[in-house]
């Protein structure tokens, strides 16, 4: 395989050939590292490359597979890459922005899994100060471009790890998700994002990221990776504040299980309100649904009743700013915006916190009525088209935020209820950019959203479908 063939072939295929003694983890790690060095100039994807840990750490992996039960590692070997606001012991957490200065002393557990399972982490990927916006721009590291057409946006805040992934790059990227930021770069990039259940995936050191809001997770190429990376990251963690309900079986084998029979119910109806949905995505859904009722699903349309969460979401995504906004070395080199958030945050007491928190839990017991018949919701991932690189120059808070409602329109109540959701990919949209639609399923059930993604993945394949600047010579 040369270098390309090596970045595609995806992070369970990656360890086989490892373990097989067919290629070596320094020979995976320099491949990686040589892509990001040609590819990245054009992407802003990675916000620092660790070439020498990354490859001294892949001499290590090779060095010591003679170890008893070293073979047996999952990611043995595997290159991989983290978003900026995972803790990588010797490198600064940014956030996205200018602000920290001090690298840190030791990994978040997340990262520590990955490493314990054998992954050599590269680099980490680029996203917005603190994940605010679902656009990865920042003031401080430029502009992310969507590999698919680098006049683009790759979405946000997991835009770094989604295009590094649909890139070729690695075969996997943790990102994180507090309103869609898994699952909207994962649809802008065409890749798979996975947003599991809240408290799926443990946020240590921290207790929570964005109180009940957000949860850590893969972007892949595949179903099947992103199962793996799961059965790697899941389970609970000592300080979390919130734990999901164990799995009643791997996510892996979960993936590799036919589902029979399933209710499905479909809608295109935003979630907030005001918002349109582009008739391509519509057309994706309605193409997704006559898939699925080939493969023998019950698929019928439904109004799913949504709640508005707005009184649940805004103060925790306040509160969330500011408490990682109090964590930076330098706060005045804060983004303007940033700033604004902060300062907006202060009419958000922790007893407003905590309320919204409970609002929250009242809200997800209505909208998962919605499962009271279907086992699935399918609906579109975004209501607007990836929207060209600059989304937001010369915008304040508010006007970022208004320019964010089409791309949160789907995603951000799932956040509130804290059930699973998907991006699968379905297909491109006459602007060559990809389309998706979202699986989102009962609360601790990403298993049936991970057998429906990997029987949709089957009849209609988009891993070998590869961004022309990805097939760009050395």
């Amino acid at each position: 395989m040369d270098d390309s063939e090596l970045g595609f072939a995806g992070v369970a295929r990656q360890a086989e050939l490892v373990r097989a003694g067919k290629v070596t983890a320094r020979q995976l790690t320099e491949a990686a590292l040589a892509r990001a060095e040609r590819l990245d100039p054009r992407l802003g994807a990675f916000r620092t490359l660790r070439s020498a840990r990354a490859l001294a750490e892949a001499d290590a992996c090779d060095a010591g597979r003679v170890e008893p039960g070293f073979e047996g590692l999952p990611l043995l070997g595997v290159p991989v890459a983290v978003k900026d606001e995972l803790d990588l012991a010797g490198e600064i957490t940014t956030f996205g922005g200018a602000a920290n200065t001090t690298p840190v002393d030791r990994d978040c557990e997340a990262v520590r899994r990955l490493r314990a399972a054998g992954a050599i982490v590269i680099g980490k990927t680029t996203m917005p100060e603190f994940g605010q916006w679902p656009f990865t721009e920042s003031a401080a590291h430029g502009y992310t471009r969507n590999p698919w057409d680098t006049s683009r946006t790759t979405g946000g805040s997991s835009g770094g790890s989604a295009a590094v992934v649909a890139a070729g790059v690695v075969g996997a990227a943790l990102g994180g998700d507090g309103g869609g930021s898994i699952r909207i770069p994962a649809a802008c990039c065409g890749v798979f994002g996975l947003k599991p259940q809240r408290g799926r995936v443990p946020t240590a050191p921290h207790p929570h990221l964005w109180y009940a809001l957000g949860t850590l997770g893969p972007l892949t190429r595949t179903v099947r990776d992103s199962a793996l990376l799961y059965d790697v990251l899941s389970g609970p963690a000592v300080g979390d504040r919130w734990t999901a309900r164990p799995a009643p079986t791997g996510f892996l084998r979960a993936a590799s299980t036919e589902p029979g029979r399933l209710r499905i119910g479909w809608s295109a109806k935003p979630a907030v309100r005001g918002v349109r949905p582009h008739p391509e995505h519509v057309g994706a859904l309605r193409e997704t649904v006559r898939a699925l009722r080939e493969l023998g699903h019950d698929v019928r349309e439904i109004d799913p009743h949504y709640p508005d969460t707005t009184a649940a979401f805004l103060p925790q995504f306040y509160a969330g700013v500011r408490a990682e906004a109090r964590t930076v070395d330098h706060p005045e080199l804060l983004e303007r915006r940033t700033r604004q958030v902060v300062r907006a945050s202060a009419l958000v007491p922790e007893a407003a916190v905590a309320w919204a928190v409970r609002h929250g839990e009242r809200l997800a017991v209505r909208a998962n009525r919605v499962f009271d018949g279907p086992d699935l919701l399918l609906t579109p991932v975004l209501a607007d088209r990836p929207r060209r690189i600059g989304a937001l120059d010369g915008l304040g808070m508010t006007g970022a935020m208004l320019r964010s409602l089409p791309m949160i329109a789907y995603t951000g109540l799932w956040n509130v209820t804290g059930n699973p959701a998907a991006s699968v990919p379905a297909g491109f949209g006459r602007d060559g950019l990809p389309l998706a639609v979202q699986l989102v399923g009962r609360e601790h059930d990403e298993a049936t959203v991970l057998q429906v993604a990997a029987q949709l993945e089957a009849v209609r394949p988009w891993a070998d479908r590869i961004p022309e600047l990805a097939r760009a010579p050395h």
